[in-house]
């Protein structure tokens, strides 16, 4: 089998677009024949050579995956013309990690588009483990919509899971593009209040947000101030804040920090390669709680799943199609910060 890929020869240089072998799967393995892959901000970091991808290049780029089954290898077999999902986090599943339930640190885990290559072509081979079933999707959702679950959706599920979020809590979101988006309708969908922060809160008027806070240029103790008062304002002691970093830069990050409060607890989701000075006794003064968060569990996908089917999470006001043959241009409108939403991207186009 061939596949068509665009792939990443040097750091900073455009994906070239080539035709390849693709291996046959091995016991363990599938084909997948891509329907979709989303465009990730993590792609653009890899392609322009600011993150370093932990396979050497070349590499096909792509983790926001789903496709049907087109060839499996022994043990795999069940599989075969399945519609998948294939998660962005796969852990092995044997090491100490995985078993203690830790299989999103595990040493061996496999990223496409890091660790293997990604989904930015039209074939892809990977392990059989870790794929989830879509045949369950109700005909009303579209198999492409479904590829930003893979990394946007779960990692937002997952941050909001460990955060001990719960009904009555208040979720401060600082970010609320691609991930931020989505965990303001998660903590919306159980039960909490929702408050979302961006440089552009127009951008945020289809979130089920409870306010929009606009905070291009503003202090960070002046956001602060005016976030609590409408926590105060809805009841919620500092014990139920919950306060997830999505931005991805030292600003959001600098921003979630100072929201910290008694008890509070915060979520560090997005990724800069930006130094932040922040005073971390203020985690002992407070008795506060802070996190990273990386991917989401292959056992949390179902959950994720039921969100979307059941109408609480929505995808398609959040997402635009477009070609992959013009993978380079969206690379450049990412950078450029044209982009609204979340691309997904059809390999056959």
């Amino acid at each position: 089998m061939k596949t068509r890929a665009y792939v990443l020869n040097a750091p900073s240089s455009p994906l070239e677009e080539t035709v390849r072998p693709l291996p046959a799967p091995q016991a363990g393995e599938v084909v997948v024949e891509v329907t979709a892959c989303g465009l990730c901000h993590t792609d653009l970091g890899f392609a322009r050579g600011s993150v370093a991808p932990r396979h050497d290049l070349p590499l096909v780029l792509g983790h926001e995956i789903v496709g049907t089954v087109v060839e499996a290898g022994s043990g795999a077999e069940h599989l075969l013309s399945q519609p998948v999902l294939v998660p962005a986090v796969m852990p092995c599943g044997d090491c100490a990690f995985c078993r203690a339930g830790r299989g999103n640190a595990c040493p061996a885990q496999k990223m496409p588009g890091n660790d293997i290559d990604g989904g930015f072509q039209t074939h892809l081979l990977v392990p059989a483990h870790a794929l989830v079933s879509l045949a369950g999707a109700p005909p009303s959702i579209a198999l492409d919509s479904l590829s930003v679950v893979a990394d946007a959706v779960s990692t937002a599920y997952q941050a909001v899971l460990r955060s001990g979020l719960e009904r009555g809590d208040i979720a401060f979101v600082v970010g609320g593009g691609g991930v931020g988006g989505y965990v303001v309708q998660i903590a919306h969908a159980l039960g909490a209040k929702t408050v979302v922060c961006d440089v552009h809160p127009e951008r945020l008027d289809q979130l089920p947000a409870d306010a929009r806070i606009g905070v291009q240029g503003r202090d960070v103790r002046d956001v602060k101030k005016e976030l609590h008062g409408l926590a105060r304002g809805f009841g919620v002691p500092s014990l139920r804040y919950r306060i997830f970093e999505c931005s991805g830069t030292a600003g959001g990050q600098l921003q979630a920090y100072a929201l910290l409060a008694q008890g509070a607890t915060l979520m560090l989701v997005g990724f800069t390669r930006e130094p932040v000075q922040v005073r971390l006794s203020n985690l002992m003064a407070f008795d506060a709680t802070m996190a990273g968060t990386w991917g989401c569990p292959i056992d949390a996908y179902p959950a994720v799943l039921s969100l979307i089917y059941e109408g609480k999470v929505k995808l398609e006001p959040f997402i635009e199609r477009a070609p992959m043959s013009r993978l380079n241009e969206w690379l450049d409108a990412l950078e450029e910060h044209r982009l609204n939403r979340r691309l997904v991207l059809d390999p056959n186009a």
